[in-house]
């Protein structure tokens, strides 16, 4: 596939997990890559490697604090200067698992600088220059959180449901921008549920364990509550539909938020 060939991709949080695999996906299309996430010199090589052998004819790094909006709005000048983001993957965040009464400012504060406003600081950045050049693509990571809710969790839904809602916003501002040939200026949400990610490894392990080893009967015992499919997504399976939505066939898919939640949200 090369049909993001010419066309620049940033994709937050893409040193692992969800992130990477969705830059690896656009890579395999051609995309240059803008690289960025919390890591270390030897994290960024590695994932600059997977990127470059996916087929991307470019990755930089970019570093940036996404609860810092000097910061975000010193990569999104360097950005400019690579060139722009014609893609821009919002999938930084951060979780805090808290009741309501126990959740502190600082808690709070903290969750919504990096999962709401940091999205917000880069799409006021980029979008602009996306409707001058007919094409631009803004996909944000929602989690199934932007659509239900879950106990202990106000901070991470609250800003999930306000990622939800100012997506909303800007893909009405922006539905005009452009043409059907070029592509447009779409705005989606992409809403994962339990997703195979490192982070989730500890509480496989202990629900294998329950089960006498098995890791199968580990994971549908942790996604009994909540996903009816009982398996976990591939991080690959959001990349492969963060590609498509970029595709200019996907013009007039905008304002959306999409589960892959094994019908999760159809509860």
């Amino acid at each position: 596939m090369s049909q993001l060939e010419g066309k620049t991709a940033l994709v937050t949080g893409s040193v692992q997990g969800i992130g990477l695999a969705i830059a690896k996906s656009l890579a395999e299309a051609g995309a240059r890559i803008a690289l960025h996430g919390l890591a270390d010199e030897a994290q960024i090589a590695k994932a600059t490697a997977v990127l470059e052998k996916a087929g991307s004819p470019e990755v930089k790094f970019f570093d940036a604090d996404m609860a810092d909006p000097t910061q975000i709005d010193a990569m999104m000048d360097a950005v400019a200067e690579w060139g722009g983001a014609d893609i821009l993957v919002n999938n930084a965040g951060i979780q805090r698992t808290t009741s309501l009464a126990d959740a502190t400012p600082e808690i709070w504060n903290a969750v919504l600088a990096v999962n709401l406003s940091g999205a917000f600081h880069t799409m006021r950045r980029a979008m602009p220059d996306m409707a001058e050049r007919g094409y631009g693509r803004v996909i944000n990571i929602a989690s199934v959180h932007g659509l239900v809710a879950s106990a202990n969790k106000a901070p991470y839904v609250a800003s999930k449901f306000g990622l939800v809602g100012m997506s909303r916003v800007a893909a009405l501002e922006y539905a005009q921008a452009g043409t059907r040939e070029a592509g447009g200026v779409t705005v989606n949400c992409i809403c994962p549920g339990w997703t195979e990610t490192d982070i989730l490894g500890p509480q496989i392990a202990e629900r294998a364990a329950a089960h006498g080893g098995d890791r199968a009967a580990g994971i549908a015992d942790l996604l009994a509550e909540k996903q009816p499919t009982r398996r976990l997504s591939d991080p690959s399976e959001i990349g492969a539909l963060a590609l498509w939505l970029c595709a200019p066939i996907a013009h007039n898919v905008t304002g959306t938020s999409i589960p892959v939640d094994g019908g999760w949200t159809t509860q």
